[in-house]
């Protein structure tokens, strides 16, 4: 196979695509617009799921290395109302089929799998535009260009390469996020801490909610969720981040003093994180030498815990069609395609209910029996 390959984002979906086809004797160039691996935090943890994220590791060969990363027990579910009252307590399972680790520890195991230069780091899309018989042109903020032969768009929500493919735009879906945490061992709020338990707290009511979770060195993050406009959010002045958490927590009157500390107390920026979503039924018609993976592709909330799952079952999948078809590209992509519309669509749906259940007008009561099914 001589086509060359250029994937846009070095994020989960895209390190797994490159690493499959790696192991396999294909080449690629990813293309990062940040400057390097440690240039942001990379979120906090992920359950990969037995059905999607593992297989997918399992085809990057890094399986061994996966299970070497996780946190055994910390999957535990704790649900609680407003008064702090548990509704739900999950213990954690030390056999769980979804096992937690640190998503950049995971995409750290990705990065170092891969032949050195794989990466071009510091190589911003400013756009991608076809240049006929199924090349496309990438330029680049530095100044620099390439034409390719296959051009994967692995760049996420706003994705530069989904354009050629589609016009649909993500859309807000109501819920936006705001980050906190706490430092590990902090005193004065110990008594927020122990309402967390060792997973993960959900203090959830109709139009808002409070989300944290332990780590494994005693430390907090999380996220305040509100069904808030988007510019709402975004106007309030977190340059004295202490007072901008104070507006936000102004939010949960008659909340437990024990579950508002969590916000008011909080030593993280407070990065706004509105959640945006694709249709469910996003699809494209097939466009020669182009496809996308992950949110490009199936942007969606995270309450199906899905996100990063499909993005690396993405990736694998593209990867084994292409080996599978080295010399019918068009044919590999078409049936990569297909069977992607099909997944995301099942898994989006489950996204949408799950998002309007946490915070929807029967919360608390659905999301306790959603977890107790």
């Amino acid at each position: 196979m001589q086509n060359t390959i250029a994937i846009i984002g070095a994020g989960l979906g895209g390190l797994t695509l490159a690493r499959v086809l790696h192991r396999h004797g294909i080449e690629t160039t990813i293309y990062e617009a940040e400057s390097s691996p440690a240039a942001r935090k990379q979120g906090g943890l992920l359950d990969i799921h037995e059905h999607s994220g593992q297989p997918a590791l399992k085809a990057a060969g890094l399986y061994r290395g996966f299970l070497r990363l996780v946190r055994p027990g910390e999957d535990a579910k704790r649900v609680v109302n407003k008064d702090g009252v548990i509704l739900f307590d999950k213990p954690g399972n030390e056999a769980s089929a979804h096992p937690e680790v640190d998503r950049g520890e995971l995409r750290a195991l990705l990065l170092g799998s891969l032949p050195e230069g794989a990466i071009r780091w510091g190589h911003k899309v400013m756009s991608a535009s076809s240049v006929g018989s199924g090349r496309n042109e990438i330029t680049f903020a530095n100044g620099t260009s390439t034409t390719v032969d296959l051009l994967v768009g692995a760049d996420g929500a706003w994705s530069k390469v989904r354009p050629l493919l589609s016009d649909v735009r993500p859309v807000y879906s109501g819920t936006c996020f705001v980050e906190i945490a706490l430092a590990a061992n902090d005193r004065p709020h110990a008594e927020s801490v122990a309402a967390i338990g060792t997973g993960t707290l959900m203090a959830v009511a109709p139009g808002k909610g409070i989300i944290a979770h332990r780590n494994a060195d005693g430390s907090v993050a999380g996220y305040v969720a509100l069904n808030k406009p988007e510019d709402w959010v975004r106007s309030i002045d977190f340059s004295n981040a202490p007072a901008g958490l104070e507006v936000i927590a102004a939010q949960f009157p008659g909340w437990a003093p024990r579950l508002t500390r969590l916000i008011t107390g909080s030593i993280a920026d407070p990065t706004v994180r509105p959640i945006y979503a694709l249709p469910i039924e996003h699809d494209w018609p097939r466009k020669a030498g182009l496809t996308l993976v992950g949110d490009a592709a199936h942007l969606m909330s995270p309450f199906a815990g899905e996100g990063a799952n499909l993005a690396m079952f993405g990736g694998a999948a593209l990867a084994h069609a292409i080996v599978d078809s080295p010399d019918n590209i068009e044919a590999a992509l078409g049936a990569y395609e297909t069977a992607l519309f099909l997944r995301s669509r099942e898994v989006a749906q489950m996204s949408a209910l799950n998002l309007e259940l946490f915070f929807g007008d029967t919360s608390p009561g659905s999301v306790v029996n959603l977890f107790s099914s």
